[in-house]
């Protein structure tokens, strides 16, 4: 019989932002810790990735908000593999919910590498730690009924060494932060407190992994609408290479004006 894997979790006090709610990336923090504890339930901790000469590294993310959460609620967390590729390719359900119902939905889309971060398929005993359950749908973006087309806002960041992951790159809750912040300056130049933002869906697909100190340029514009009235804006981050990463977010205001309408204005 099908287990999922659960564990309890709530978000610590730093990740909760002015309103007393936690960000969209601070849930995609705790959906990657999730996701390790998962992996370490299995016999698969960090270390013996690192013995094997072999990682999962994040390609791309799905994700939904129902409601937003406050520093100190009651959490479940829940997740499973929802396939294996080639033994390459996978995808990750991660759930967090409460008493009421669920909290957020995500889909982690994992790509197995080498330690030159190469894809390679995994070996018999990764795969058999890591059975598959597909019954539930992966989790997609509201859909879009009214394209827009706003002007590009861009702001340039450089990732700091003490923001490097084990992998020494930068993190990938911290691009929904670039896209999130792309928007809140955005709303700023607007005249629009930038702490009404409230998330409702994103999707991110990564290209490259971001270093320490490099040059990004993070890009953001409206793009559109969806059924219940909300902001659909993309995402571009590009550095020294070429295009690091691409992403689209809905988001609304917490007082309930028209965002897409405030960002066109």
């Amino acid at each position: 019989m099908f287990e999922p894997f659960e564990i309890e979790m709530g978000i610590p006090r730093h990740a909760a932002g002015p309103r007393q709610v936690a960000r969209a990336a601070e849930i995609w923090r705790l959906f990657q810790e999730l996701a390790l504890q998962a992996t370490c339930a299995v016999g698969w901790p960090p270390e013996r990735y690192l013995q094997a000469g072999t990682a999962f590294v994040v390609y791309g993310i799905t994700g939904v908000h129902l409601r937003q959460v406050a520093y100190a609620e009651r959490l479940r967390a829940r997740t499973w593999v929802h396939d294996f590729k080639r033994g390459t390719l996978t995808r990750r359900q991660v759930r967090l919910f409460d008493e009421r119902g669920p909290v957020a939905s995500g889909t982690q889309q994992w790509v197995h590498t080498n330690a030159s971060l190469a894809p390679v398929a995994a070996g018999p005993e990764l795969l058999a730690a890591f059975p598959c359950h597909p019954g539930e749908p992966c989790v997609s973006l509201p859909e879009t009924v009214e394209a827009l087309s706003g002007a590009w806002f861009e702001f340039e960041v450089r990732p700091w060494f003490t923001w490097m992951d084990p992998l020494d790159h930068v993190n990938h809750p911290a691009w929904v932060d670039f896209c999130d912040e792309g928007t809140m300056r955005a709303l700023a130049a607007a005249g629009i407190d930038p702490q009404l933002l409230v998330p409702v869906a994103e999707q991110l697909v990564f290209k490259r992994g971001a270093l320490a100190m490099e040059e990004l340029r993070v890009r953001t514009r409206l793009a559109g609408r969806t059924q219940a009235g909300d902001a659909v804006l993309e995402h571009e981050i590009d550095g020294p290479t070429g295009l690091y990463g691409k992403g689209t977010t809905v988001r609304r205001l917490a007082d309930g004006a028209d965002l897409a309408g405030r960002l066109r204005s």
